[in-house]
Parts: structure tokens; sequence; C-alpha cells
């Protein structure tokens, strides 16, 4: 008998015992099931009197890229600007239209969804679980892109490798007191780069102290979170003489507040960020940082949405660790001249 709410995708996918991405392979006929979990799905389907017809076939006709608003706006973090892009890359080649919501917990993401008409959902960057529960319950294929939750495909950059980059080339010129500046440590990519940071001082020999990890305030404008959380490692009874940033945008706020204090990078402190930004190259004194395909990211996730290839799977993009002057080490005080030794009839 057929449920008279009408059964979804998950419903269905929870009643065979299978994912997702198993469900909407089975019922479109795609290759890369055995027959007999093609079968059950289709046994399960007709039980509870799935409509097929609900289920798109082929590409999507409209992409609905999502990004939170609390972590501000696309400009205040060009991060996803990227991401976006490559998204939009994707989807143009393939002739599906892309269009942009942002989300905030409380907001009715299902009605949204609808107006947007969209069927193919690409979640960009960490959602809290108030807004991933109703993004999930919309019950189109989803991509995770900067984010992860279990069983749903999500595509990052090895997180907890660039961490670990960036913190051992600081410990590798010489520094002695080497501090990070996280963003909310909830989200999976900052959660991982942490863990590479601690692992790095870890594998050096170095004692973790607390008073060198410092996590933006959510109170704050982005740019005076970064501010105001290099002026609290600078209050230190040692202050650091180099710090890893989690991303970009915040080590140059960083460094804008250290010139104003008088210090200067990197003869007092040495600056390594993270994403490799174009703003970074240019930035003075230009910016280290760990370097990935941003736009990679949101084709990688877009082109994953127009073939169907949804099932779950956390997939890890290269980095590759950036030097440029902000993180040169120290030169060494110049060797005292020796006067030569008289020479002796």
């Amino acid at each position: 008998m057929a449920d008279k709410r009408g059964v979804t995708i998950r419903e269905l996918a929870q009643a065979a015992g299978v994912s997702i991405g198993t469900v909407s392979r089975a019922l479109k006929g795609q290759p890369g099931l055995s027959e007999q979990t093609r079968a059950q799905v289709m046994e399960v389907a007709q039980q509870l009197g799935y409509d097929t017809a609900k289920l798109r076939t082929g590409k999507p006709r409209r992409m609905l890229f999502l990004y939170s608003r609390h972590m501000g706006s696309l400009a205040s973090n060009p991060f996803y600007s990227y991401v976006l892009h490559g998204a939009e890359t994707a989807c143009r080649e393939a002739g599906v239209p892309l269009s942009l919501m942002s989300v905030v917990a409380g907001d009715d993401v299902a009605a949204q969804v609808r107006r947007h008409e969209a069927d193919a959902l690409l979640g960009a960057g960490y959602m809290d679980p108030e807004v991933m529960d109703a993004v999930r319950q919309c019950d189109l294929p989803l991509v995770l892109v900067d984010h992860f939750h279990p069983g749903i495909r999500s595509i990052n950059d090895d997180n907890l490798l660039g961490g670990w980059l960036a913190t051992k080339h600081l410990l590798e010129g010489s520094a002695q007191r080497v501090a990070a500046i996280f963003g909310p440590l909830a989200h999976y990519s900052t959660s991982l780069r942490a863990k590479g940071f601690r692992r790095a001082l870890f594998e050096a020999g170095r004692l973790f102290d607390p008073d060198y990890e410092v996590t933006l305030d959510p109170a704050l404008d982005y740019r005076e979170a970064g501010r105001d959380a290099m002026r609290r490692l600078l209050a230190l009874p040692e202050p650091p003489d180099a710090v890893f940033a989690y991303n970009d945008s915040t080590a140059m706020h960083a460094i804008e507040y250290c010139h104003e204090q008088g210090l200067r990078v990197p003869d007092d402190v040495r600056f390594i960020g993270y994403d490799d930004i174009e703003a970074a190259a240019r930035f003075k004194p230009p910016l280290s940082t760990v370097k990935m395909d941003k736009e990679a990211l949101g084709q990688l996730a877009a082109r994953a949405l127009i073939e169907g290839d949804t099932e779950p799977n956390d997939a890890w993009l290269p980095v590759e660790l950036v030097v440029r002057e902000s993180s040169a080490p120290a030169a060494p005080p110049p060797t005292p001249a020796r006067r030569p030794r008289k020479q002796t009839a």
C-alpha cells in the first residue's frame, strides 16, 4: 500500500538497508550495482509505494549552491568565492543553471529550496546541525565542500597535512614560540588544521601551550576578530615569534595589527596563512601560505552531482606549501671577523 505521506528516497534507502546513492542508481538503471541489490531496491520501492516519477533522470535541471551566512559574506571570506566559481564553471559546461542561497539556523530551508526549483544541492562550508538536518530533509542529491557529515559525499583538501606543513615550516625556521589563530574548531577543516599544528609541535619535541592557540571571537567583525586575536597573543608574557593563521585573510589582519604596533614582519614575527587567495601574493610582505586548488573543490562537487555520483565518500585534494617573504627566517647574526695571527719569524 502506498504511503499517504509520500515516501521519500531517504525512507526508501533506510527500508532497503542501502545508501541514498544506491537507491538513486537502482531506480535510474545506472551501472555499478549488482542485480541482486537493484532487485532488492525495486522490490522495497514497490512495497512502500514509492513514486518513481519524483526521481529525476539524467543530469539535474538546476543546482543550488548553499552557503552559511554565519561565516560572513563571500566578499569577506573569498575562499568560497573560488569554490563557487569552480562549481559555476562545471555547471556552465554541462548546461546546468546554478543559483546561490545563503542559509542560517531558523531558516525554512525546504521552502527556499523549492522556490529555487533545485533538484541538486552543493553545500559549501560548515553548517550547524540544525541547518544540516534541514538540508538533508530536502531529500535531494547532496555533495559537501569544505565540510563533512557521515553518509554524505564530501570533497575537502588535506587539511591535516596542510596544518602540519605550515607549522613544520615555521619550526624549521628556528621559531621558538609558534602560535596559531583558528576559527571555530567545530568546523571540519579548522579542526584538522589545528590537529596538524599540534602534531608538528609534538614531532618537534615542543610542549603544547594552550595560551599560544587562540580562536577568533565570533562576536566581532571578521577583520576585527583577526586583529583581536593577534592583540591577545602579543599580550602574553612571552609573545610568539611565529604565527600560523588558519586562513590567509586572518593572517593579513593579524599582520596589519603587528605593523600598527611597530613590529616588523618577518623580522619580529613570522607568519604563514592557508588557502593562497589572490591577495596573499600581493600583500606586504607577500604572505606564505598553504595552497590547494580551490576552484577544483567546486568543480568536483558540481560534476559529482551532474553525473549522479553521490555515494558517501570523503575525497581529499592535495595541498602545497608556498613560501614567501612573511615567513622568511631571521638572518643569523654576522660572524665577527677574526684578526689574523701575527706571523712569527
